[in-house]
């Protein structure tokens, strides 16, 4: 057998690689012991030596090649003036929604479908119950809506009962678009994903509602009007 030593390109690389594999092993190991519960979509060199890209459901953190230190927060090219991490934070919220089946939103389609969003909402927030009245317009315009709750003071709370009732409710839209408008909803309980929504617009680090997560992942906070969506979204 040849000694790697007389191919030293090759011995480089296979250690190079040895090297950045081990670093994938020590992180994995101190994510898993630090946050059992919690599963590694990808870890990846960062732009910042020293540092992996880590990939966990639909968020994005740094870590020490060690694993001892994390860092949660946004890469900015201060040359290049660009926010490096919202650009593939973009791309793992689009990745996560997609794994949530339509069974699992309230879907408002359009006839003659042009574009798709996804809308973090809470019964209770005035915005969004101004998005909802308005409905026909965004559907006029070719957008489908799929709606996902995010009640915002919290779980156990009025606004939380309310998005598991008119989950459980035989006419899921009926019942929503009435909640909007102040009516109801009639209290129910049943199996819901109510709590994975919440969980996802928290790692989507949702500060309000209604919050608008277009099909390429870019986030608009706040309500706006179909016209105005139309053309953010042609803008992407």
């Amino acid at each position: 057998m040849k000694s790697f030593y007389k191919y030293p390109l090759l011995a480089s690389s296979l250690l190079a690689f040895s090297a950045v594999y081990a670093d994938d092993i020590i992180i994995k190991a101190a994510l898993e012991k630090a946050m059992p519960t919690v599963k590694i979509d990808s870890i990846k060199p960062s732009e910042i030596p020293g540092l992996k890209e880590v990939s966990i459901k639909g968020a994005i953190f740094y870590i020490s090649d060690d694993g001892k230190y994390l860092v949660q927060g946004h890469l900015i090219d201060i040359v290049a003036k660009k926010d490096i991490t919202e650009a593939k934070l973009a791309s793992s919220r689009i990745k996560a929604l997609e794994a949530i089946s339509d069974e699992n939103m309230i879907v408002f389609k359009a006839k003659k479908p042009k574009n798709t969003v996804y809308v973090f909402t809470d019964i209770d927030c005035g915005y969004c119950r101004k998005l909802h009245s308005e409905m026909e317009d965004y559907l006029a315009e070719g957008i489908t809506v799929k709606y996902l709750f995010f009640p915002r003071a919290g779980k156990g709370s009025e606004s939380y009962d309310k998005a598991i009732s008119v989950w459980c409710a035989d006419d899921r839209k009926k019942a929503l678009t009435e909640a909007k408008l102040g009516n109801g909803p009639v209290k129910k309980t049943c199996d819901n994903p109510i709590d994975k929504h919440m969980a996802l617009a928290e790692i989507f680090e949702a500060r309000g509602t209604p919050m608008i997560i277009t099909e390429k992942g870019n986030v608009l906070p706040g309500y706006v009007p179909a016209k105005k969506l139309v053309e953010s979204l042609a803008n992407e």
